[in-house]
């Protein structure tokens, strides 16, 4: 039949077949056939996967390209690019260029996972070094870029932005505008379809802002206003979406104040963060009454924490060695050990990313797939 999947299998074993195939193998299994093609990208498939238990993590960086510079004299510097790591199979992918983005992708970008598709929002002009308003939409299954519908003004840079794969919208808060100007606006993009909503202002100024999405909600950590320049408080926001409506300032958030990019979101909804401990940095993990306990020290060899990611039951961290330049990653199950204190029980394993994927992670999220 030209609808089998494979030939002399039943249809329900042939899917059987396919929904165990790796992420990285994807684009390989497309190629074979336009039933195939159609099958992978089809949102049943990927429902099987999932209510099968064989849906995985994988980590999206927006990166910088380490492909010696003699190699593509043509391209300025720096140059950042998409790329996905795998956990589970410690495979790495780089992503096909972006459209209309022949320098790489802008500079200070942000990131967010919304279901299968990857939304990259503004980042400043590689040659004006003016904000953008640009959109990138990247679906890592079809593995096509569109252009999204642009970001209203004003324009702005350092601002909160994070995914909802139940609500299919990206959100965003805070930042600056172009006269360095804190921001309380907000808005949302919803990916399906391609249009802004401009949401309620936040009560604060924010700043340098981290956003996360958790238990329905939006959150904004930290920032500071315009008056208080670089004075980051341990404040929150969070935007409930059904009610759509911002509760109060949640004063006393944070473990420290600082800038944010540490905060994530694990699969429980907790935040982790990092600080500086009494001997060296540590990573915390919120408990249910708002508290924070350590979890796990850094490894030796991470100075400073640049980017971290979570999943259900994994953490990902990527940061600098002693020089700040030389790039280190490493993951951490946080099944084996259950979070005991001073990280009892919980190990940190070392990536070994190829040549090309040691550059500075400059964002990143995480999705399953």
């Amino acid at each position: 039949m030209e609808d089998e999947l494979l030939p002399r299998l039943p249809q329900e074993m042939a899917c059987e077949c396919l929904i165990r195939v790796p992420f990285h193998a994807f684009p390989t299994v497309r190629a074979v056939c336009k039933n195939w093609m159609h099958h992978l990208e089809s949102p049943c498939f990927h429902r099987l996967r999932k209510a099968a238990g064989l849906a995985r993590p994988v980590v999206a960086l927006v990166q910088l390209e380490s492909i010696p510079p003699q190699q593509q004299p043509s391209l300025p510097r720096p140059v950042f690019r998409l790329s996905l790591f795998e956990p589970a199979t410690g495979a790495w992918t780089s992503l096909p260029p972006t459209p209309g983005c022949p320098h790489g992708l802008p500079l200070s970008c942000r990131l967010a996972a919304v279901g299968r598709e990857l939304v990259v929002v503004s980042g400043f002009n590689r040659l004006s070094w003016a904000f953008t308003e640009d959109v990138h939409v990247f679906d890592v299954v079809s593995r096509v870029w569109r252009r999204g519908a642009p970001m209203p003004g004003p324009r702005r840079s350092s601002f909160a932005c994070a995914g909802s794969e139940e609500r299919r919208m990206v959100f965003v808060a805070g930042g600056h505008d172009e006269r360095k100007n804190a921001l309380r606006s907000t808005l949302a993009y919803d990916v399906a379809a391609d249009a802004w909503v401009r949401l309620p202002d936040m009560a604060r100024e924010r700043d340098e802002c981290r956003g996360l999405f958790a238990r329905g909600a939006f959150r904004v950590l930290g920032g500071f206003p315009t008056a208080a320049q670089a004075q980051f408080s341990r404040t929150a926001e969070a935007f409930d979406v059904a009610a759509w409506r911002w509760g109060d300032v949640e004063e006393g958030k944070l473990a420290e104040a600082g800038h944010q990019r540490a905060c994530v979101v694990g699969g429980d909804g907790r935040m982790c963060m990092c600080r500086q401990g009494e001997e060296k940095m540590e990573v915390l993990l919120e408990e249910g009454d708002g508290a924070w306990r350590p979890l796990a020290h850094l490894p030796g060899d991470v100075k400073a924490s640049l980017q971290m990611v979570a999943w259900e039951g994994g953490l990902m961290l990527w940061g600098a060695r002693d020089n700040g330049r030389a790039q280190v990653a490493y993951t951490m199950d946080l099944k084996g050990g259950g979070g005991g204190g001073g990280g009892k029980g919980l190990m940190w394993r070392k990536v070994e990313p190829p040549k090309r994927f040691t550059g500075y992670a400059q964002t990143a999220c995480c999705f399953e797939m």
